[in-house]
């Protein structure tokens, strides 16, 4: 009877790595979640059933908490907005994070009771598993509070705080070998307590610009974390499973740090730079800006040859996509070329932006990445930023002393005319000045990003 579970939990370990190519490639990538879910659902009922538990009165518990949990689960995914996403997927990932916790604190029980705690390499899987626990669930817990405006960076970042983590790294590691040395109720509970507080302290001096990659990094962590205590139990789907999402996740993390022109080893010791008005210097009043309105911006694009649009967390806060896409349907009707420049890090996770256009049915053909944008831009009639701040800023380029300095980004200023939405001249997520709101071909369009594109559209029909 094993070999047919060995086999389904082999056609569920195929299923996982069919789904991550799937998801390579917004084409093929909703036909990959599927596939990924489906082998997970079959990776979960063959674990119910293989081995057969030794009390059937585990089942009531187990299957309450699947229905509980389940219900939980797809009530928050189908109530939660496009600009709260991050925040749910920090949360996911979180509970990830603390089940391994929790799994390997019960194991470590275990191992005191039955007498085995000096067996070394047991109780080294164990201490590790609640290591990486830990850290990715209070530190995907810290992140949702910060990306959902609960905590704001000054109330829990210490000054040298890039120090004080050096320093809280170390007497983690410390109370964990002494754990090790001396497995007891107190000893380990000591070190799940010092770990949860190193994940808080890991993710507080990060903020604003910086985001996606932590949200990228604690999911990677999460995937180790499983893959650990998949060794705890000797899961092998469990282990594979960990395994490929801690392997995407690094994969992930790397990308998103070159974007972010930042060093994996700055991230791994929580090293990044709080990015902020004090963090670059307030910027000094570089004049004023030429405002424009909806109806000037609908007679540029009545007789453009080529639009690119750039969104960014704006466009989610206003909801605005469906009128991008009208206003896409539009131009492209007048013979008109429409592409969507699309940074690594725009919004507040990787692929926010995506997911936001696949909403409303935008061709991927249209979407760009950061190279191939900027190798569009010199012969770009009018590019419509919309909503999008840090990642268009040339002070990435030009200002030694900005805080984003060396970070590849959009360079929109190199089209003919460039049209910025946005509510007002507050800095962005970063919280640094925009010189491109200065420049000559730059014109600001102030108002809520989807009332203003609504305008633009009306107007342009009216030019028919």
């Amino acid at each position: 009877m094993s070999v047919y579970f060995q086999i389904a939990y082999l056609i569920g370990a195929v299923a996982f790595i069919l789904g991550l190519r799937g998801l390579s490639d917004p084409k093929t990538a909703r036909k990959g979640n599927m596939t990924a879910a489906f082998g997970m659902g079959l990776a979960i009922v063959t674990s119910l059933l293989y081995p057969m538990a030794d009390s059937p009165d585990n089942y009531a518990w187990i299957i309450g908490a699947l229905i509980i949990g389940g219900a939980i689960g797809w009530w928050s995914s189908a109530k939660v907005e496009m600009t709260s996403m991050p925040q749910l997927v920090s949360v996911f990932n979180g509970l990830g994070g603390g089940s391994a916790m929790l799994l390997a604190f019960v194991e470590f029980m275990n191992l005191l009771q039955v007498g085995t705690a000096n067996k070394g390499l047991s109780l080294l899987t164990i201490l590790f598993t609640l290591f990486v626990g830990a850290v990715s669930f209070s530190g995907s817990i810290l992140a949702y509070l910060k990306l959902d405006g609960k905590v704001k960076d000054k109330h829990v970042t210490l000054p040298q705080h890039q120090i004080v983590n050096m320093v809280f790294m170390v007497v983690t590691i410390a109370v964990l070998v002494y754990t090790f040395m001396n497995p007891s109720i107190t000893s380990v509970s000591i070190a799940t307590i010092v770990c949860i507080l190193y994940g808080i302290s890991f993710v507080a001096p990060i903020g604003g610009a910086d985001m996606p990659v932590v949200i990228s990094l604690l999911n990677s962590v999460t995937g180790i974390s499983a893959a650990t205590a998949g060794f705890l139990y000797n899961n092998q789907i469990m282990i594979l499973g960990g395994i490929l999402v801690g392997a995407s996740g690094t994969i992930l993390t790397v990308l998103m740090c070159k974007a972010m022109n930042r060093s994996l080893m700055n991230v791994i010791v929580g090293g990044f730079t709080a990015t902020g008005a004090a963090a670059a210097g307030v910027a000094k009043d570089q004049g004023p800006v030429q405002s424009t309105q909806p109806i000037d911006v609908a007679i540029l694009l009545n007789y453009a040859s080529k639009v690119i649009m750039v969104p960014g967390y704006g466009m989610a806060v206003a909801q605005a996509q469906k009128y991008a896409k009208e206003l896409d349907t539009i131009l492209s009707k007048k013979d008109v070329e429409v592409y969507y420049g699309i940074h690594p890090v725009a919004g507040r996770m990787p692929g926010h932006m995506n997911v936001l256009l696949a909403e409303v049915d935008i061709s991927y053909d249209k979407l760009l990445d950061l190279d191939d944008c900027n190798s569009h831009l010199s012969d770009t009639d009018i590019v419509l930023v919309v909503g999008a701040n840090d990642v268009v800023n040339p002070s990435a380029l030009d200002d030694p002393g900005s805080s984003i300095y060396g970070m590849p980004v959009l360079e929109v200023w190199n089209a003919k005319q460039v049209i910025v939405f946005k509510r007002s001249m507050k800095p962005g997520y970063a919280g640094i000045q925009n010189p491109l709101f200065f420049k000559e071909n730059t014109k600001m369009l102030f108002g809520d990003a989807g009332a203003t594109l609504k305008g633009i559209i009306d107007e342009i029909k009216t030019l028919d």
